[in-house]
């Protein structure tokens, strides 16, 4: 009964409550935003060039809005984004890349709204701030018992289960690249996840900084090369995913409602707006206006899919391996595809590209739980109990076998997204008063609008603390 619960019962809420109530929010957040993904994205680009920089006269422990982006996009570019893309190939064929690339756009207006919710309603500690889910709910909606319960799933399902998880792949890819045991990995992963994660949401930062755009840029590198050799090949593969997404065939077949499920359904576990993750490192900010940190979290969901997950399926629709029919997925998939494309090497390759995504997801992961446990019980002693706890999940993670961890991840987190996304729906009216105030400071001339509660009587009361 359980395991029927955390299998096929997970899949029955996935696919016909959570998904379509995902799909509803978005559409109904690019509404009521107007269009905010589209009509403010040059702001995106703008905001995100200059975010490295502390706002003047911010502590020493300040993060930068660079660097919580970083770190949230740290979490969003992990191994789903090389393993999750050819499982949506191979269950829903290339059709569902479109759908990934539509929900993308749409879920964008998603990643804004809990963005901008977590920057209002943040908390200080000390230099520094902290926030999330819990925080917003709890403030915002006051409902104490909502917010310790999304605040205890998020601890399960992103640092313990889903960082396991990661681990998990992390050394079997390790393994049958480089033949390094288990247990090796574990201990490795162990040492560097403590000196990390003990260092605070400082260096955590830093450590992201370093690894993400690192390795996204050398995959994306190696993948233009592989599409600039094969650029011949491109638009027969503009035509495949487009044909495949609206064909009569499919249509006929049953294909069209596969791929639509499989390609909405990979593109929200990747770019993990809705989900409640992605607002931790949010509200960890120091910033001007809350919306601009919106508008950068926002742009992060682009980054995910339609750069990071559109590279994986160029490289596999361009082999050979596709092209001839294989029985490989997953992960698997995409070695066989760009080492058809560029060499045997590419196995080492993707498996230390494996490593660098899966690790800077474990260590984000990490300060996500601790913003959480830090709301439940805020002293330093359950801080470094759950660090602990942290390190051994993923440790065990390298060496055991996940089948029953991977199953009640997905459970537990139906019941974060769907916690998630009712709470940020009541919570929209915030979200757009602050849009409003950020568009007439642009319209007026400010080039940085800066944001003061006491100048917005809707928005002035002791709840919203920092600002």
């Amino acid at each position: 009964m359980v395991w029927w619960l955390l299998t096929d019962g997970s899949d029955c809420l996935w696919n016909y409550i959570v998904v379509p109530l995902m799909v509803v929010c978005a559409l109904w957040f690019t509404v009521r935003t107007r269009f905010v993904q589209f009509m403010m994205f040059p702001e995106m680009l703008k905001l995100a060039y200059r975010s490295n920089k502390v706002v003047q006269g911010s502590g020493k422990r300040s993060i930068s809005s660079f660097e919580a982006f970083i770190i949230s996009l740290a979490s969003r570019v992990g191994v789903g984004n090389l393993a999750g893309v050819a499982l949506a190939i191979t269950v829903g064929g290339p059709g569902s890349i479109f759908w990934m690339w539509v929900m993308a756009v749409l879920n964008a207006a998603t990643a804004f709204v809990e963005a901008t919710l977590a920057q209002l309603f943040k908390s200080r500690a000390g230099d520094a701030f902290i926030g999330g889910p819990a925080y917003y709910i709890y403030k915002g909606l006051g409902s104490r018992f909502a917010s310790v319960v999304i605040a205890v799933l998020s601890i399960v399902t992103f640092s313990f289960t889903m960082c396991s998880v990661q681990a998990n792949t992390i050394a079997i890819s390790a393994k049958e690249a480089f033949g390094i045991d288990p247990w090796l990995s574990a201990a490795v992963v162990a040492v560097l996840m403590v000196v990390i994660i003990f260092g605070g949401v400082q260096w955590i930062a830093k450590a992201s900084s370093a690894i993400v755009p690192l390795m996204a840029v050398a995959y994306i590198v190696i993948v233009v090369y592989v599409v600039a050799v094969n650029y011949y090949k491109i638009p027969d593969i503009l035509c495949l995913i487009i044909d495949d997404a609206f064909g009569i065939r499919q249509i006929v077949g049953g294909g069209v409602g596969i791929a639509i499920l499989q390609g909405v359904k990979r593109g929200l576990l990747s770019n993990e707006a809705g989900m409640g993750s992605a607002p931790n490192a949010a509200a960890v900010a120091t910033t001007e206006h809350p919306v601009s940190q919106g508008l950068i979290q926002a742009l992060g969901v682009f980054i995910d899919t339609l750069v990071v997950c559109s590279c994986t399926a160029f490289v596999i629709f361009t082999s050979d391996i596709y092209s001839f029919g294989t029985e490989s997925t997953g992960i698997a998939l995409t070695q066989l595809a760009l080492s058809d494309s560029v060499g045997a090497w590419a196995y080492q390759f993707i498996a230390v590209l494996i490593f660098f995504f899966g690790f800077s997801t474990c260590i984000s992961n990490a300060y996500y739980g601790e913003s959480n446990m830090r709301f439940i019980i805020n002293n330093g002693w359950s801080v470094n109990t759950f660090r602990v706890l942290m390190v051994i999940f993923v440790a065990a993670g390298c060496i055991a076998s996940l089948k029953f961890i991977w199953a009640l991840a997905d459970f537990l987190m139906i019941f974060v997204v769907l916690i998630n996304l009712v709470s940020i729906t009541s919570l929209g009216r915030y979200v757009y008063i602050l849009l409003t105030d950020y568009k007439k400071q642009k319209r007026s001339g400010v080039d940085t609008p800066l944001f003061r509660k006491k100048d917005t009587p809707e928005l002035d009361n002791e709840k919203i603390e920092c600002w």
